[in-house]
């Protein structure tokens, strides 16, 4: 009998334990899962904002057979400007409130997590740093921009939906109606807006939010904004000109080469190859890959707050 179990030990003895390997993209999906399940504001703001538009629009339907009659007088393009402003609005309504939930993902996602004990927990994991912060940067320039698409398209739709019905009520041409909004081009223009302003202009200016996140010990939007504000402040007073103030307008307003004057609609203009062609989005994205890893190496070294 002990002959017997000193062999069973003996063969388990023999028999190496072989390493669990993760792969680097099973563990960015799990890490972009987290946050997602840590920021639920990442979708609910956009939704909420959509809601209440969606209950606002019923004040606007009362109107709508009024607006097509006054607009039949009027010329096509001053026609569909008419009709599809409320359409511009509700996505540009949608757009502000994902902006807004983005800042404030971008200064809180690392600042956050140091305040929060359950940080020595996750660097236990085997994810590095770097790792966690590409999670985070593709929830901020990947996964809400998404959100933010689907979720003005679902509500456009269903406005325009409640549009038919009530022009096809009022005894008006829904042909009409469908052929100014243009539903598809709409689309489009907006997908254009999304890609070349909310991830690629953006891009930079997440990324140093996320920077003072990883850095800062308190009070990280004041951070992040006290070094532009004091270059801003000496550049007016040593030089009395205002490069730097301009710089950040265009960047923050979405620039001129990434978004036409005019709202994400139907007449909106894509301009792909003389975006790409620009020089402030290449050294911007130089800035933000900075910025990024920089974030990655302050995340390694700072401790619980």
């Amino acid at each position: 009998m002990n002959t017997q179990s000193n062999a069973m030990s003996g063969t388990f003895e023999t028999r190496p334990i072989a390493p669990v390997t993760i792969s680097r993209a099973r563990l960015l999906y799990w890490s972009i899962r987290r946050e997602l399940l840590e920021y639920r504001s990442i979708y609910l703001a956009p939704l909420a904002i959509a809601g209440v538009i969606v209950l606002g629009s019923g004040f606007v339907l009362v109107h709508l057979p009024q607006i097509m009659r006054s607009a039949m007088t009027l010329d096509a393009q001053q026609q569909r400007d008419a009709l599809s402003k409320p359409f511009e609005v509700v996505a540009s309504l949608i757009m502000f409130a994902a902006f807004i939930v983005s800042i404030f993902y971008a200064l809180d996602t690392l600042y956050g997590e140091r305040r929060d004990r359950s940080i020595l927990f996750w660097k236990s994991l085997p994810v590095s740093d770097l790792t966690v912060v590409i999670a985070k940067a593709c929830v901020l320039l990947l996964i809400l921009p998404l959100v933010a698409l689907v979720i003005t398209a679902v509500t456009e739709s269903i406005i325009l939906l409640l549009s038919c019905a009530v022009v096809a009520a009022k005894g008006l041409s829904v042909a009409t109606l469908w052929a100014q909004l243009q539903p598809i081009q709409s689309m489009l223009g907006l997908l254009y807006h999304i890609v070349t302003v909310h991830i690629l202009w953006y891009a930079p200016l997440y990324a140093w939010l996320m920077l003072i996140s990883a850095w800062s010990r308190r009070a990280p939007f004041l951070w992040a904004a006290l070094p532009p504000f004091a270059i801003i402040v000496f550049e007016k007073v040593a030089f009395h000109t205002r490069y730097f103030s301009n710089f950040l307008l265009d960047r923050v307003s979405g620039g001129h080469e990434a978004a036409p004057s005019n709202l994400p609609g139907p007449d909106m203009q894509i301009t792909p190859g003389h975006f790409m062609l620009t020089p402030g989005l290449w050294v911007g994205l130089l800035f933000a890959v900075a910025f990024l890893v920089a974030a990655a190496r302050l995340r390694r070294y700072r401790g619980p707050i």
